[in-house]
């Protein structure tokens, strides 16, 4: 994340930030597979694949995030 490297996955990113694959990971199996399987256009977020880099262009909103998430099941987990 803009240049360095981040290894919290709780990370939380900001508009503006630059997201890169590292230079020794790019021929990673794992990652190259990974960002093959994943065509998702995001409004948020500029992809360029070639150079597996990402500027982060605007903060999402929930509707533009696929993922089934249900917000209610977390808030009452964390109000016990």
């Amino acid at each position: 994340v803009n240049g360095e490297n981040v290894n919290v996955p709780s990370y939380a990113l900001k508009v503006g930030d630059i997201v890169s694959v590292r230079a020794r990971s790019k021929s990673l199996e794992t990652i190259t597979n990974s960002i093959a399987a994943s065509s998702n256009e995001s409004e948020w977020l500029q992809w360029n694949g070639e150079i597996q880099l990402g500027k982060v262009v605007s903060a999402p909103e929930r509707i533009q995030i696929p993922e089934n998430i249900k917000e209610q099941l977390i808030v009452e987990l964390y109000s016990k």
